[in-house]
């Protein structure tokens, strides 16, 4: 995967010229490390597949973007708070959500793989998985898809994806449910585990309809601005050529 430098502000000022008043940034919520969907380089770059998605958006709205780090647990309050003025961080759209924010139009999906030791019998879509350890990120569809389908396993909640990876990797977990672009960032190039079953992109009550940014209810005309702008990131090939760098055609 290409390492692209994206900085952690955008500056449309310094793209206009000093002579141009920049316009108010747009601050966005995100949760790292997701990676490929947002990341940081060695240098404390933020940057991944949505990172810089949603800054070409930003371009398009003539608004330079600054990323506020927040924890996965605590990104829809630090929100409402009015911490951030959005949330962009491979949030699934659902109902649940959707009663506390505004959300834009979707604009990606991201199945689920199951992931699990090498040489394990566990089988997610056969058995009940009782007793099998399963790593997940708190809070996730994850989280609430193996809730809902396997409440006699021991399901183990992580504030962060990258403390799931670790205990997989160190063999405290039989299974990690987990996106599957992060599982193959992270997981499956390691030969002592392997993919479990097919990708899972449903049922859509716990899925939804796919991926967008969050908002406060009350910003309904930034939800129209963005979704023009994201509309205008499909349309001139910017958001195919992203698509193709991180994830090949």
């Amino acid at each position: 995967m290409r390492k692209i430098l994206v900085t952690t502000t955008l500056s449309l000022a310094a793209l206009l010229g000093n002579t141009a008043q920049a316009a108010e940034p747009l601050r966005i919520g995100v949760d790292i490390p997701y990676a490929p969907y947002q990341y940081k380089l060695p240098d404390g770059t933020i940057t991944g597949f949505e990172v810089e998605l949603v800054g070409a958006a930003c371009e398009q709205m003539q608004r330079p973007c600054e990323w506020v780090e927040q924890a996965w647990d605590g990104i829809i309050p630090g929100l409402l708070a009015r911490k951030y003025d959005l949330i962009a961080s491979s949030m699934n759209i659902t109902q649940d959500r959707a009663r506390q924010v505004l959300f834009s139009a979707p604009y990606f999906q991201v199945p689920s793989v199951w992931v699990g030791q090498g040489g394990a019998s566990w089988d997610p879509v056969e058995g009940d998985l009782a007793g099998a350890a399963i790593g997940v990120q708190q809070g996730t569809i994850q989280d609430e898809y193996v809730t809902q389908f396997y409440p006699q396993a021991d399901i183990r909640r992580y504030g962060d994806s990258g403390a799931v990876v670790n205990d997989m990797k160190a063999q405290r977990l039989d299974l990690v449910f987990t996106a599957f672009p992060l599982a193959q960032e992270t997981l499956l190039g390691d030969p002592n585990v392997s993919r479990v079953g097919e990708l899972v992109t449903g049922p859509e009550s716990i899925y939804g309809p796919g991926i967008g940014a969050a908002f406060r209810q009350r910003d309904t005309a930034l939800v129209e601005e963005f979704n023009a702008a994201m509309a205008k990131v499909k349309a001139n090939g910017t958001y195919d050529t992203l698509h193709e760098e991180y994830f090949g055609e």
